[in-house]
Order: structure tokens, then C-alpha cells, then sequence
């Protein structure tokens, strides 16, 4: 059997015969004293600035030729550790950890017994909610390439594989790897709906094995029906991106419903293979009259050409059920199980659009609204005035537009996706809409005037706030109290789920790592407690990143982390960047990364409310406090900005056509404007990592390091930020953070500041997880050992090109060949560090 190690050889030989024969002698033994050099010092513990010196007089064309080479060798060595994890799961035998089987151990060792359980998966929603905030800055012509390598790599042993891989490479060497312009949000949802594909394709497997597991525990069977739901912000999220226009949701809608209906009726073609069963050898029951009964209607189904989720799941369904009245139960489980599984989720609208909107903007747009209908300066009245005027408006029924109106066009593109999501209900169904998400929540009057606008376009929408920054975190359990507890609200939401959602990356870049996380775990448990004495079923929906500055880790760990109790009727997450493409381009990894999730979700769910002892949360408190405190001392630092913009490529990243959003919000260019994914991914190309650790270590300081210990042994949700806190730490690199200094002399006082912070936490970490960094995440520390050898020349690259470019004049700067050079040395580290944003 084959190792990852083999691979690795065999996928390097590939690339270095590539390297020859395209570049020549010279460049490859350029190459091997490069990569030589860097694999010595690191293993002798030396300093690694020798290689910079290398690197100080090359000429553009071979530091391009490097960058390129290192690159490629990432985006080779990343297929080799996936299909590693797809090998391991091949060979696992017995249920492996974190499995469904394992789950339901776990529930019945708790006590709850079979009826238990059903009742708890059936009141469950675990939704996956796909983002167009990509750090994936490969384009498609790349992926195809690497995805053909990816399908050989089983089969290295085979000379004619090794020969088509090798072809591949050559391809790629021979390709462009940046973008000529930024993709489009178009672009963007069709990109992300190719991911639907492989779910759909493991997905009844799953949900088979969810009831053999069930099954095979409990010694009973059951349906259980997999409580996973899909959405989207691709085509619907506007805040902050002018680019999705009501238009664009539009044709967004109505591509889902196309990708959806063809992989229905792709689906019912193959129930129609499958179901030959004849009247003469299977006797229907008597509502079927055709010779072959199951087929015709099959073949009705996919000949309609109105075809809906809901209809043909009815349908479906009454086959299911005469097909085992018939005695003919395999052919029903194995023939129309997946087609059932997969029409339940994906229907006719494939995943439910959210509509994602700023607060700001559906606050002016009710203003204009109400001058139509003669209340005039709506938006200078205090809030408690704003709420009676809404309160008294949704009392009546009468529209606020006149027929002659001419709304302006803010307030068009703000009322236009309401219009699309009114059509696409009426063409593809409820839910082809998902939720109508309001950014900056702060009041209760930003729920209100969700409802006017609405019902002013005629379709229910039930807003869910985004609670961001600190002090929104810290304010929403009173404004979820108030909003509770107002009549015309909730005359509205009804018996329906209150969904509440979380958001990661600026409360991150407002108090850092701890703060935050301390933040987000008590705006949970006190919502949660608001919506319980309210009598309303809750959910909480996290906007996690890839990274650990922005709730990034692993989705079981994350789902674990959750404060107990909390969990209400499920969890929506959000899956955004890379993350798509590292967990559902393979099908054993999407089925993997699923199950993972169902298993976080069922332990979590199933956790009672729980009275945290005092120590801890008086610890946390102080920790919070603290911790936010040295934070907010670096950031608000005279000279951080001017050190943050110097020691990072963050004005070069926003030259990246990476994605259809502007790295910045409208306004001047400062820290508070900055959106969170190029802060993140700024920090992750110099390797400092700030936002993934930086006032940790000051937070435990302030912790008796026993209670500390306890903590850790016996709180999941400390044990998930110190889990994620060492990661990001052991993907800190201080001798390369070291080479980026250089690029700001004279603020020598800040990177020195950064580097014994980091030391320290390492030390102090180990002291509170009595072991080393990553101790319990072996293949992730070995990765990065063997990854940063070959990473650190593309570092030492970025530093002296960035000293070169830095010193042209800006109309020198577009298309030359010197920024090409630099903007794929940041896709180069993106590749080699990866979860960059």
C-alpha cells in the first residue's frame, strides 16, 4: 500500500522533470539550493535570513519562476494530504471517531433511550450556509488541472498515471494562475453551487448509515431523515457589495432552480432504470393500472415541466409506501431511498437565498417609505419614537407607496431582492428563501422595518439580526428582550424559530481572540435564556470564517465549544473561502465532514443547561476583561496602522481579483473600515497570526493556573479556544514574522512586542495543557514541520519584492511584471499555510 510519503516523492519528481525541461538546468538547481538550504537551517535551528541574501540580488524573472515553483509544489502537496485523509477513511475499521455510531453510544451511555433520540433529531436543523468571501484564489482553468491530478493520485503506481499527472503539470507550469479581472457575483454562485453536487451525491448515504447506525445502537429501526438544510449568501448578501443588484438575485434564484430540477429529474431517471418491475411478476396495489406501474409514474414526474420539490416528494413518497405493500422493500431502500433524501433537501430550489442587508440601508429606505405616507424625518426620531411610529404602521394594512410614487433608486435596489424572493416563491416554493438577515442589528426598530418593507411588497420575512461588534454582542440579549416582547413582532414570527445570528470577524478585530470568544459564548447562553422565559424556539447562526481569527477549526470541535443548553432547535453555520474546496470537492471527505457535524450537533443538542461553577466564570470575566484591554493597546497604538500597512501586503492584497467585494467599507482607509477577511489574511502572509492569539497570553496571566488546568480538562467550550489558540500559534512563524520587520525599520518596537507575546503564550499554553503546542493534533504538527521549509522561500520572495515595489511610483505599478510577481507570492503562502481568511 502506498504512503503519503510516496506520493509526495513521485508528485516532486513530477514537478522537478517539469522544472527542467521548462526552465532549464540552471533554474532547477536553483530550485534544490533554495529548498536545501531552507530544509538545513531549519532542522539545525538557525536563523533562516541567509536565504534572504539569496534572494536580494535576483533578477524578476527568476523570482517569479520561484514563487511559481514553490507554489505549485503546495498546490500538489495539498492534493497529496487530501487524498491521505480520503486513505485513512478507507481503512479505518470499526466506527471511526466522531461517527454517528459513536453519537448515539454516547446518547444512550447518557440515559436517553430510543424515543429520545428520534424526538431530538426531529426537532433539529443543522444548516450549512455557503459564502462568497473567497481566499480560493486559483482560477477555474487551475482547479481543472489540479482536480485531473487529484483522480490519478490513487493510481500512482501506474506508469501511464504518473505520465498524465506529469502532462498536467506541464499544463500548468504553461498557465496563467491570476485572474485578469475580479470575478463576478455570478461567477461567485456558480462556483459555489458545483460543492451541492458531491453533497447530493453522498448525502443518502449518509442519511442510510444515520439509520443502520441508529439501528445497530439502539436495536430498533427507524426513518430518521438527517436534519441538514443548505443556503446561500452568493447572489443575495449586498451589504457592503454593490454588485448584487436585484437583478443578479434574480437570475441567482432562477439558477438554483435550474441546477436543482436538473438534478432532479437526472434523479428520477435513474429511479426509472431501476423500477422495471411488471404487473406480471409484482402484483401493485390496485390505484396502479400500468403494465410497468412504478415507471409511469416516474415517467410523468420528469415529463412535468412545472415541476416542484413538494410535489414530486408526495409522489415519491406513494411509490416508497406501494412498493413495500408489494413486498419489494429492498427496491424501495436502495432504488427510491436517494431519490427521497435528496428531493426532501434540495427540492426544486436546490438552497434556500438568504437576503443580507445593513441596517443602515433598510432604516433609510422605511424613511423614504414614510414620507410617502407623511411621517417626514423618520430617522432623526429617537428609538423608542421609531418603534411606535413602526408599531402603529403595522397595525394597519394599507401601502405606503402610492401608484404614482417613484422610488429612488436606493430605495429600489433595497425593496428589489423582496421582489425577486416574492417571485421565486411563487415559481419554486417557500424555500427557495431562506432568511432576510439584517447586519449592525442594534435596535429593535431594525426588526421593525424589516416587517414594513415586507408587507409592503407583500411576502412574510422574518429578519434575523447580525450582532458583530462587541457592543452589539453585549447588547443582545436586551435588545432580543425587547423585541420578544413586542406585540406586532411577534403577532409576526408566530410559532415560528427565532434565528439570531453571531458574527465572528468583527468582534474579533474589535476585542480580540478571547474577548470575543468570551463575548459570543455569553450573548448565547443570555439570548438563549431570553428566548426560553419568552416561550420561543430559538437558533443561533454562526458567521465562522476559515480561520481562527474569524471561528475558524474544525466543525465538530466548534459545534462542541457552544455554550450548554444552547443549541435550541440547531445551529446554522456559515462554510466560506477554501473551506468549500477542502471539505466537499471529495466525496469521502464531504461524507466525512458531514457526518463530523451531525455527531457535534446530536452530543451538543442533547447537553442540558448547565450551572457553570463560579471559578470558571469569574475567571473568564477577568481573563475577557484583560485580555481585551492589551488588545485594544496594540491596535490603538499611534503607529500601528502605519506598522500594520508596512509589515503586511494588505495594500497589495486589495489589488487581488479575488472576489466581487472591496476589502474596505466606504470611507477613508483605516482599521475600522477594514473588512475582516484581508485583516485575517494580511496576518497570515507575514505568519504573525495576530488576530488568531494576540491577548491570550495576558488574559491567562490573569488565571490561577490550576482553575486554569480545570478549565481545560472539563469545559469544552475553554477547551475549543485554547484548542484553537494553539493552532494559530503553531502556524506562527517568528523567524519569517522577523523577515517582514525589515519593511519597517523604525518601528522596531511593535514586532519585538508581537514576538515575545507569542513566545510567552506558547510557554504559558503548554504550562495550561501540560504538553506541547498541537500535542493533540499529531498529523496537523507534522504538517506544518514539513510545510515550512518549503513555504519560507515564498515569505523571504514576498519581503524583497514588496521592498522593490513599494519603491515604484504608482502609474508604474498596474500590470508590471513586478506586481504579478508579488500578487502570486500571496497566492503561493495562501496555498502553503492555508484557512487564510
Amino acid at each position: 500500500m502506498r504512503t503519503i510519503n510516496q506520493d509526495v516523492n513521485t508528485l516532486g519528481r513530477a514537478l522537478g522533470t517539469v522544472l527542467k525541461e521548462q526552465q532549464g538546468e540552471r533554474f532547477f538547481e536553483l530550485v534544490e539550493k533554495v529548498r536545501t538550504l531552507s530544509i538545513e537551517l531549519r532542522e539545525k535551528g538557525e536563523d533562516t535570513s541567509d536565504l534572504q541574501s539569496i534572494f536580494k540580488e535576483l533578477n524578476l524573472l527568476d523570482a517569479e519562476a520561484l514563487i511559481r515553483a514553490f507554489s505549485m509544489y503546495f498546490q500538489l502537496i495539498n492534493l497529496a494530504e487530501e487524498y491521505e485523509r480520503v486513505r485513512k477513511i478507507e481503512n479505518s475499521k470499526g466506527p471511526h471517531k466522531q461517527s454517528l455510531e459513536k453519537a448515539f453510544t454516547a446518547l444512550k451511555e447518557q440515559g436517553l433511550k430510543a424515543e429520545d433520540v428520534i424526538e431530538l433529531v426531529e426537532d433539529l436543523h443543522l444548516g450549512l450556509t455557503f459564502t462568497a468571501h473567497p481566499t480560493e484564489m486559483r482560477r477555474r482553468t487551475m482547479r481543472y488541472h489540479l482536480d485531473k491530478i487529484a483522480r490519478d493520485i490513487p493510481k500512482l503506481d501506474d506508469p501511464q498515471a504518473q505520465g498524465r499527472v506529469t502532462a498536467h503539470v506541464e499544463a500548468l507550469w504553461g498557465t496563467l494562475e491570476l485572474r485578469h479581472v475580479r470575478p463576478t457575483v455570478r461567477d461567485e454562485v456558480k462556483g459555489g453551487l458545483n460543492y451541492m453536487e458531491v453533497i447530493a451525491l453522498v448525502l443518502p448515504a449518509l442519511e442510510e448509515e444515520f439509520r443502520l447506525a441508529f439501528e445497530r445502537v439502539y436495536g430498533k429501526q427507524a426513518k430518521l431523515k438527517l436534519p441538514y438544510h443548505f443556503y446561500s449568501w452568493m447572489g443575495g448578501d449586498r451589504d457592503g457589495n454593490p454588485f448584487v443588484t436585484p437583478e443578479v438575485t434574480r437570475e441567482t434564484l432562477a439558477l438554483h432552480a435550474s441546477r436543482a430540477r436538473e438534478m432532479l429529474r437526472a434523479d428520477i431517471r435513474e429511479a426509472f432504470s431501476a423500477l422495471s418491475h411488471h404487473q406480471t411478476r409484482v402484483e401493485a396495489p390496485r390505484d396502479f393500472k400500468a403494465e410497468e406501474p412504478w415507471r409511469e409514474v416516474l415517467q410523468e414526474m420528469h415529463n412535468d415541466q412545472s415541476i416542484r420539490g413538494d410535489q414530486v416528494l408526495e409522489n415519491v413518497k406513494h411509490l416508497e409506501k406501494a412498493l413495500e405493500q408489494s413486498f419489494q422493500k429492498r427496491s424501495a431502500q436502495v432504488f427510491l431511498q436517494p431519490l427521497i433524501t435528496r428531493t426532501r433537501t434540495f427540492g426544486t430550489h436546490l438552497v434556500s437565498l438568504d437576503i443580507r442587508e445593513h441596517s443602515g440601508k433598510t432604516g433609510a429606505a422605511v424613511a423614504e417609505m414614510f414620507t410617502y405616507a407623511g411621517v417626514p424625518n423618520y430617522l432623526d426620531l429617537p428609538e423608542e419614537a421609531k418603534v411606535k411610529v413602526l408599531q402603529r404602521e403595522l397595525q394597519t394594512r394599507r401601502p405606503m407607496l402610492p401608484a404614482e410614487a417613484t422610488p429612488s433608486e436606493d430605495l429600489e435596489s433595497v425593496l428589489g431582492p423582496l421582489r425577486a424572493i416574492r417571485e421565486a416563491i411563487g415559481k419554486y416554493g417557500q424555500e427557495s428563501f431562506g432568511r432576510y438577515i439584517v447586519s449592525m442589528s442594534e435596535s429593535v426598530s431594525d426588526f421593525l422595518e424589516v416587517l414594513i418593507m415586507a408587507r409592503e411588497i407583500g411576502v412574510r420575512v422574518l429578519p434575523v439580526p447580525l450582532f458583530e461588534t462587541l457592543e452589539d454582542l453585549q447588547n443582545a440579549p436586551r435588545i432580543m428582550a425587547e423585541v420578544l416582547d413586542n406585540t406586532e413582532y411577534r403577532k409576526i414570527l408566530g410559532e415560528d424559530v427565532q434565528e439570531v445570528m453571531l458574527g465572528y470577524s468583527d468582534s474579533n478585530k474589535d476585542a480580540g481572540f478571547l474577548a470575543a470568544n468570551w463575548a459570543l459564548h455569553e450573548a448565547q447562553r443570555q439570548i438563549s435564556e431570553v428566548c426560553r422565559n419568552a416561550g420561543v424556539p430559538w437558533r443561533f447562526f454562526h458567521g465562522r470564517g476559515t480561520s481562527i481569527g474569524r471561528g475558524g477549526g474544525p466543525m465538530a470541535r466548534a459545534i462542541f465549544g457552544q455554550p450548554a443548553g444552547t443549541i435550541g432547535t440547531g445551529l446554522r453555520i456559515t462554510e466560506q473561502g477554501e473551506a468549500l474546496a477542502d471539505k466537499y470537492s471529495h466525496p469521502k471527505i464531504a461524507f466525512r465532514n458531514l457526518e463530523q457535524g451531525m455527531y457535534g450537533l446530536l452530543l451538543s443538542a442533547a447537553k442540558p443547561v448547565q450551572e457553570l461553577p463560579g471559578a470558571w466564570l469569574e475567571a473568564m470575566q477577568v481573563a475577557s476583561k484583560v485580555s481585551q484591554k492589551t488588545y485594544r493597546s496594540l491596535v490603538e497604538h499611534p503607529d500601528f496602522l502605519e506598522f500594520f500597512e508596512l509589515v503586511t501586503p494588505i495594500r497589495e492584497i486589495a489589488r487581488l481579483n479575488i472576489a466581487s467585494r472591496p476589502v474596505r467599507r466606504p470611507g477613508p482607509a483605516t482599521l475600522h473600515n477594514l473588512r475582516a477577511i484581508p485583516w485575517v489574511m494580511a496576518w497570515t502572509q507575514n505568519r504573525a497570526n495576530v488576530p488568531g492569539w494576540y491577548g491570550l497570553l495576558e488574559g491567562l496571566k490573569a488565571v490561577d493556573l490550576e482553575v486554569a488546568r480545570d478549565m481545560y480538562q472539563n469545559w469544552p467550550f475553554f477547551r475549543s479556544v485554547l484548542d484553537n489558540a494553539q493552532m494559530s500559534l503553531a502556524k506562527s512563524d517568528m523567524m519569517v514574522f522577523r523577515a517582514y520587520l525589515s519593511l519597517a525599520p523604525h518601528l522596531p518596537e511593535l514586532g519585538q512586542h508581537i514576538q515575545q507575546a507569542h513566545q510567552e503564550a506558547v510557554d504559558l499554553i503548554r504550562q495550561v495543557v501540560q504538553g506541547e503546542v498541537l500535542d493533540n493534533e499529531p498529523n496537523l504538527k507534522k504538517s506544518i514541520h514539513l510545510r515550512n521549509p518549503y513555504i519560507e522561500p515564498i515569505h523571504r520572495l514576498q519581503v524583497e519584492l514588496l521592498k522593490r515595489f513599494r519603491t515604484l511610483p504608482p502609474e508604474s505599478m498596474e500590470g508590471s511584471p513586478l506586481e504579478r510577481s508579488l500578487l502570486l507570492s500571496i497566492q503561493g503562502i495562501a496555498a502553503g499555510v492555508r484557512n487564510t481568511g
